[in-house]
This record gives C-alpha cells, sequence and structure tokens, in this order.
C-alpha cells in the first residue's frame, strides 16, 4: 500500500533530528562475533613463534656464516702418531709463514680425543682408530678453492699427509637447511595473515546479513556507507586489540621458553641464534600489524557488500 503524501512528509519531519551521522548511531555496536578476539590472539601468538623462529635461524645462518667465511682446517691423517706430530709442525711452521694465514692454532690432541668421544667412546684404543692431528686456520680473505688449493701444494712436499677443507663447505648442507626453514616461516606468516583476514571478511559479512534491515533504515535516514563501515572498524579495533594484546603476550612467552630450553644445550652454534633487541621490537609490530590488516579488511568488506546489497 502506497504511504499518503501527507504522512511521508510527517515520518521525514519526525526523523529529521536522526540523519546523516547521527543516522548511523542507530546501528547496534555489537561485536562481530564472541570468538573473534581469541581467534586473533591465536593468530598472533602462531605468527610471533614463527616470526621468533625465523629470525633466530636467520641469525644463527648470518653467524655461523661470518665465523667460518675464513676458516679452513687442516687434518694430518696418519696412523703412526710420531709421524702425525711431525708433520702437523711441518705444516704449522709452512702455514704460519704464508701470507694467506692470519692466525693458526694446533688442536691439542686431548681436545680431539673429547669431540670424538661420543662417536668412540671413552675405551678406543689410538692404534684400533687412529685420530687425525689438526690445526685450525684463519685466513685473512674467504677460504675460496683457490686459495686452499695453493697451501694444498705448499704442504704435498713436507707434509703429504694434510688435508685441507674449509669449514664452511662442512656446514654448507646445514646453513642450506635453516635457510629453507627460514623461507618457511615466512610463509607460515603469509598464511596465518590470510587466515586472519579471512576470519575477519567472515566475520564482518555475518553482521552485516544480521544487521541489513537496520542498515537500510539507517540509509534511508541519511546515513553514508562510511558511517556505516566505520562502526564497523571500531567493533573490530576493539576485539583485534584485545585479541593482538593476549596472542602477543602468549607467543613471546613461547619464544622466550623456547630460547632458554635451547640455550641449556651449551652448544656455539645454537647460541648464534639468540634474539637481539631489534628483533624484538619487530615481534611488537605483530601485534599493531594484526589490528592493521584486521580494520582494513573489515572496512573494505564493508564498503564492498554495501554497494551489492543497497
Amino acid at each position: 500500500m502506497t504511504r499518503p503524501p501527507a504522512l511521508t512528509r510527517a515520518v521525514e519531519r519526525g526523523l529529521a533530528p536522526f540523519r546523516g551521522r547521527r543516522a548511523a548511531h542507530l546501528l547496534p555496536r555489537a561485536r562481530l562475533g564472541g570468538p573473534m578476539p581469541w581467534v586473533i590472539a591465536i593468530m598472533v601468538a602462531l605468527t610471533v613463534l614463527a616470526a621468533g623462529g625465523g629470525l633466530a635461524l636467520d641469525n644463527l645462518s648470518d653467524r655461523a656464516r661470518g665465523d667460518l667465511a675464513g676458516s679452513a682446517t687442516v687434518q694430518i691423517v696418519e696412523a703412526d702418531p710420531r709421524q702425525r706430530d711431525r708433520q702437523a709442525q711441518e705444516a704449522a711452521a709452512i702455514l704460519s709463514q704464508d701470507g694467506a694465514v692470519e692466525e693458526l692454532e694446533i688442536v691439542p690432541q686431548e681436545r680431539v680425543e673429547q669431540l670424538l668421544e661420543p662417536w668412540l667412546g671413552t675405551d678406543n684404543p689410538q692404534d684400533t682408530v687412529p685420530i687425525p692431528a689438526l690445526i685450525d686456520l684463519r685466513l685473512t680473505d674467504d677460504a675460496d678453492e683457490t686459495t686452499l688449493e695453493r697451501l694444498r701444494d705448499l704442504l704435498a712436499e713436507r707434509a703429504p699427509a694434510a688435508r685441507i677443507d674449509a669449514q664452511a663447505q662442512w656446514l654448507a648442507p646445514v646453513l642450506s637447511a635453516l635457510s629453507a626453514l627460514g623461507w618457511a616461516a615466512l610463509g607460515l606468516i603469509g598464511l596465518l595473515a590470510f587466515t586472519g583476514a579471512a576470519a575477519v571478511w567472515l566475520a564482518a559479512r555475518n553482521a552485516l546479513g544480521t544487521n541489513r534491515d537496520t542498515i537500510e533504515i539507517v540509509h534511508l535516514l541519511g546515513g553514508n556507507d562510511d558511517q556505516i563501515a566505520r562502526i564497523f572498524q571500531r567493533s573490530i579495533l576493539a576485539d583485534a586489540a584485545v585479541g593482538g594484546t593476549l596472542g602477543f603476550v602468549i607467543g613471546t612467552a613461547a619464544v622466550w621458553l623456547m630460547g632458554l630450553q635451547f640455550s641449556a644445550l651449551d652448544s656455539g652454534l645454537v647460541a648464534g641464534g639468540g634474539l637481539q633487541m631489534a628483533d624484538w621490537l619487530v615481534l611488537a609490530l605483530v601485534p599493531v600489524g594484526a589490528v592493521v590488516l584486521a580494520v582494513l579488511t573489515a572496512r573494505f568488506t564493508v564498503l564492498a557488500t554495501l554497494r551489492k546489497i543497497l
């Protein structure tokens, strides 16, 4: 039934005080969804954990590459102990006079035996499994293959049992694995961000469907899409702030506990993977990024949906 013009004018006069910006306040300010803060908290906690792990792996890889860039090891593989010791002294004398060698150290045999003890045990006779003599080298430049080949030629005559290897070559597979894990952590962060945005999108669509009748009335009273979108932005901002704070606390606690566990291993390689102050500042940006992502996703979802349904 068509409303009489006089009645329409009366209704418009009665609703005039609610037009425009004030009309948008007629929209209920309920949260986008009860589980929303918990969903965001879980996403932030997992993101902090993945980011902390990725930063620790990056620090570990960088420190290992820096420490091993100019390092090499000379092994004197000789069964006769006297010949082994003589060649080790000869090799050390030759290498100490070379300009490419910055410093060197003949590793004490007791330390070599301690390093091999987990594999050979304590009751290992020297004549059964001969233990090579080791010389640690620190080169002035990177331990490239050209330099190593020249040093091998110098030792070939007076220390024929000597073998020179760059320490970086030993750990190359380990460093490659660390790099792959770092990329995996970055990919996981991207997936978590996408999942969080999808959850906000679904919550915003559901809230719009629930309040569709009220939104239509607000539009009739002069409220625009931007004003309605701000209502939902404030709602998701509150949810994201609570969830982001809770998730950050949980995530940082987990990263700190894992750091304590790894530091208890008392390994020089693992110790290089600790987080620095700059890394903690990066982790502190995770909940901020989560809040910004949630608010922007809610805004774009509301505006895009309103254009379709109204």
